[in-house]
């Protein structure tokens, strides 16, 4: 019999890993947290697990802990790299010489899907720099998922920004430093090294603001997914044993199928599911011989289990379909996909007049319409972004989102092309944007694809990259050979359509693990927004609205 000690942080990484069920299974029947209160009473009958992160107040628990046994045994797992020093000093406490066993195992980050990773970390930046906290966690997550994957990549990132050139460095620094630990010599002889690519939220600020129609990224936009969980206490209508919801994809075998489905293809899939599950029930209802008797006790765990996943899913898709309906989404959706992927200023600039008019449109997405056009049309000749602020402005909608996401993600600091406003000379993306348009789109709320989904095949098909992307250790960098696997991160936060591309490209026999100081949805990044431009001097902003108020055009 074991107990579990655990930390704030690796509370959230194991239940995101493990279920309670696993866990026991495992013969772990008590959970408890070294940084909360804790019973003095001696278990000597318990072996202790501790999972923890090797920072300097766990340290100091543990160090108090070990000089003062409760349990017969301690297993200790530090998530990261731990000093030298620290392992001296907690062997000076450990008198009763209770430890079996001290290693890392380097699990320091959030598995939300089998291709995606979070470090939790909301709200990074000020000023539009990193907060110093969080480039250092950042740093450690990185270095872990490098670590667990026994990857040593070359290291790449977005050239301009000064956030991601600065996490390259220290990543950098921390694998030069580390050496032995990534001296993996399992590379096969002649392949391209793995790639760590960095890039900056603020080169696509788009893809975050739009409304999702897959089904995981769906529920994050309204529902809101946080570890795994959604959280419907708030939520009117909903039966008390579903107030709180886990989505996993190990645990849930219809969520993991059905996670990147769209909502009409979830709705009809769960009908299917339904309806199995009406066929089980009319098989339970007769039990008449001893045989019957057997063969329903053996399925009723299997029966139950399905019961309980109907009617999660029900619930789940009674609300989005509840909020959909209320916020008239589906028109809401057609014109931001009709922004972020056409060049119609006239038509554009009329509807998103009248919809963000209408009482019926929620403020929330009357802001993300005007949001999504002022980035489109930040230098449009006929820009009326202050005019759109006007509106929002007599419904009572916070006018300062839009400057700030200008300040923050305007024409003056994104690379790339992010709406494909290309010239005639670049025959790449030419040709791109022409099969685009000759293949059209299969559903008018599914139009936009992530700019990452571009960089990434540009990645693989081995075009060059060091303009828009330098190696921070070029000695390791390939002649024109593509990658077999990358790692990207995004500093600002991933999300879960950029997720969702990425797993279209595992699909096609390509390895790409997606991580972000974050996963957003569109509320989420707004505060990152606004945080992060807090302190900031506005003076593009400023330029863009006088350019842009109707007095000036």
């Amino acid at each position: 019999m074991k107990i579990i000690l655990l930390d704030k942080e690796t509370t959230s990484i194991i239940s995101m890993a493990f279920s309670q069920s696993d866990m026991l299974q495992r013969e772990v029947y008590l959970f408890e947290r070294l940084d909360s209160g804790r019973s003095n009473e001696r278990l000597k009958y318990l072996k202790c697990i501790v999972f923890i992160r090797p920072t300097k107040q766990n340290i100091q628990l543990l160090a108090n802990e070990l000089r003062n046994p409760k349990y017969s045994a301690y297993f200790i797992y530090f998530s990261n790299i731990i000093p030298r020093t620290d392992i001296k000093y907690l062997a000076e406490c450990d008198e009763s010489e209770s430890v079996r066993e001290v290693k890392e195992l380097y699990a320091d980050y959030l598995c939300v899907n089998p291709n995606l990773f979070s470090l939790n970390l909301p709200n990074c930046m000020v000023n539009l720099n990193w907060l110093p906290d969080s480039l250092t966690r950042s740093v450690q997550g990185i270095t872990a998922v490098l670590l667990s994957l026994k990857l040593n990549p070359v290291i790449r990132y977005r050239a301009g920004s000064q956030v991601a050139q600065l996490l390259a460095k220290l990543i950098y620094d921390q694998t030069t430093k580390e050496s032995s630990l990534f001296d993996f010599r399992g590379n096969v002889d002649g392949a391209a090294p793995p790639l760590l690519l960095l890039l900056d939220r603020r080169d696509d600020p788009v893809t975050p603001l739009l409304h999702q129609w897959s089904y995981q990224a769906m529920v994050h936009e309204l529902l809101n997914i946080r570890n795994n969980r959604v959280d419907l206490s708030e939520r009117p209508n909903v039966p008390k044993e579903f107030k709180e919801l886990v989505l996993s994809g190990d645990q849930d075998e219809f969520y993991g199928s059905n996670m990147y489905a769209n909502y009409g293809e979830i709705g009809s899939t769960i009908k299917q599911l339904m309806e199995e599950f009406q066929r089980k029930a009319n098989d339970h209802k007769k039990v008449e011989s001893i045989n019957d008797m057997k063969n329903f006790i053996e399925s009723y765990p299997q029966f139950k289990k399905m019961s309980g996943t109907v009617q999660k899913h029900l619930c789940i898709m009674g609300e989005l379909s509840s909020i959909s309906n209320k916020r008239n989404l589906f028109e809401v959706s057609e014109l931001e996909q009709e922004i972020a992927c056409k060049a119609e200023h006239s038509a554009q600039l009329q509807r998103i007049k009248k919809l963000i008019s209408d009482e019926r449109i929620h403020i929330d997405d009357a802001v993300k319409l005007v949001a999504l056009y002022a980035l489109r049309y930040e230098r449009h000749a006929n820009c009326d972004t202050s005019g759109l602020l006007q509106i929002i402005k007599t419904r009572g909608g916070n006018t300062q989102i839009v400057p700030a996401l200008i300040e923050y993600a305007g024409t003056h600091v994104r690379q790339g092309d992010l709406f494909n406003m290309v010239r005639i000379t670049d025959a790449v993306k030419l040709t791109r944007i022409l099969i685009k348009g000759l293949k059209g789109v299969e559903n008018v709320f599914t139009q936009h694809t992530p700019l990452l989904k571009e960089t990434l095949e540009d990645v693989f098909k081995g075009r060059e990259l060091d303009p828009m992307y330098p190696a921070i250790n070029s000695e390791l960098v390939p002649f024109r050979r593509p990658p077999q696997e990358v790692v990207v991160f995004i500093i600002g936060g991933a999300t879960y359509e950029e997720a969702f591309a990425v797993h279209q490209l595992n699909k096609a026999g390509y390895r790409v693990i997606l991580g972000g100081t974050t996963v957003h949805n569109s509320q989420s990044f707004i505060s990152e927004v606004l945080s992060a431009t807090s302190g900031a001097q506005f003076k593009h902003t400023k330029s863009m609205l006088k350019y842009c108020s109707p007095d000036n055009l």
